[in-house]
């Protein structure tokens, strides 16, 4: 599974924070580094896409 999805369904409450190191298989402070590098990625804006034309 995609690291982003699975940081993302422990940031929308479908997994504790034990659950997301388990399926990703990281011990916790590499998960608390995923999760600040996530966020770092998420605060830049993703290009806008234009669907039909």
């Amino acid at each position: 599974m995609d690291k982003s999805k699975v940081i993302a369904a422990y940031r929308r409450g479908f997994l504790t924070v034990r659950e997301c190191g388990q399926i990703l298989g990281v011990e916790e402070l590499q998960l608390q580094s995923l999760l600040k590098l996530e966020e770092s990625k998420q605060t830049v804006a993703p290009a806008q896409r234009k669907i039909g034309s």
